[in-house]
């Protein structure tokens, strides 16, 4: 089969159409002919050589895919059939014409979402759902304070965490993305990166009190700035290093606050672990996005053979949602 396979740790020239064998559905996995498959962060940190395929798992990028139900490894228990419509969440092996993945994190479409556009929805689904309810506990009339607003998954975690009825701060990175945070997704405030302080910001719009949550994908370059704006007994989680791995921590600030910090990740989790949050995903996720509560966002969409240009785009930061390859 045709497939997106990196020949060096580089930039995204680095990306070529390849042939590969094509996977085998083992026991409990199905098989999925992919429409269409997600980028994300990780594909170009695994790209640049930062982020390494699980042990077990393919070289091929891609941690989410659309598609239709083509076979069965055995003691698949869940009721699917073939040519089904379903997403799926990946550790890896999405780039391709065809991929192998545990039935229990395949979903069905939700309600009112095109095949090709249901790519954008498994990874960041997932990731928000975890971090921000099942990992961080995020409750109505918290306030909540997200990174990279306009990115796939903040885009996601704006959304979700209002329809939870907590307050929502976002961060970006141009006035346009500001607006369009507390225009059309909702935010409360919206705060440019590049030109004000996030944490200055925070203490006004919660009069002093700081965040109850903060979801990070930046890293060591904002720990500092981070605890100090976490309120009391605020929970910052940190999914994401695009601003480092080493910062300082001043702990008494933590312990003054009876704070946490909190690292998760999402691919290398056991496939039982998967399974649990894709279901809650189809109970709690599906049904908003479905209502169109939760909007879902693509971007651009590229065929599969320019994966290279979708990542050139990917990485100039202009993108709001989610980017597709599409087969």
């Amino acid at each position: 089969m045709k497939a997106i396979v990196a020949r060096a740790a580089g930039g995204p020239e680095v990306l070529a159409l390849a042939d590969v064998p094509a996977p085998v559905p083992g026991d409990g996995e199905v098989l999925i002919d992919v429409v269409a498959a997600g980028i994300n962060r990780a594909d170009v940190q695994q790209r640049r050589g930062f982020y390494p395929s699980p042990a077990g798992a393919t070289d091929v990028l891609g941690l989410e895919v659309s598609g239709r139900i083509a076979g069965f490894g055995p003691n698949v228990t869940r009721p699917f059939s073939i040519g089904d419509k379903v997403v799926a969440l990946l550790a890896g092996g999405g780039y391709a014409q065809q991929v192998a993945v545990p039935a229990g994190q395949v979903l069905r479409l939700p309600g009112g979402v095109d095949v090709v556009t249901a790519a954008a929805l498994p990874e960041v689904a997932a990731t928000v759902y975890s971090n921000l309810f099942m990992t961080a506990q995020l409750q109505a009339g918290e306030t909540v304070l997200v990174h990279g607003g306009t990115g796939g998954i903040g885009v996601m975690a704006v959304q979700l965490a209002k329809a939870a009825g907590a307050r929502v701060i976002a961060t970006a990175g141009s006035d346009e993305k500001v607006a369009m945070l507390t225009g059309y997704l909702g935010a409360d405030v919206a705060v440019n990166y590049r030109t004000q302080d996030f944490v200055e910001l925070v203490r006004e719009h919660t009069k002093g009190a700081g965040a109850n949550v903060i979801l990070d994908v930046i890293g060591a370059k904002y720990l500092a700035q981070n605890v100090s704006a976490l309120a009391l007994y605020g929970r910052l989680v940190v999914i994401g290093l695009q601003g480092g791995t080493t910062a300082e921590l001043n702990l008494g600030t933590l312990l003054a606050k009876r704070a946490a910090v909190i690292g998760t990740t999402l691919r290398a989790r056991p496939a039982g672990e998967k399974a649990t949050i894709m279901e809650g995903v189809r109970e709690h996720v599906w049904p908003l996005v479905a209502s169109g509560a939760v909007k879902t966002i693509v971007d651009k969409t590229f065929p599969l053979a320019q994966a290279a240009a979708a990542h050139e785009y990917f990485d100039s930061g202009s993108h709001v949602g989610k980017v597709l390859l599409t087969l």
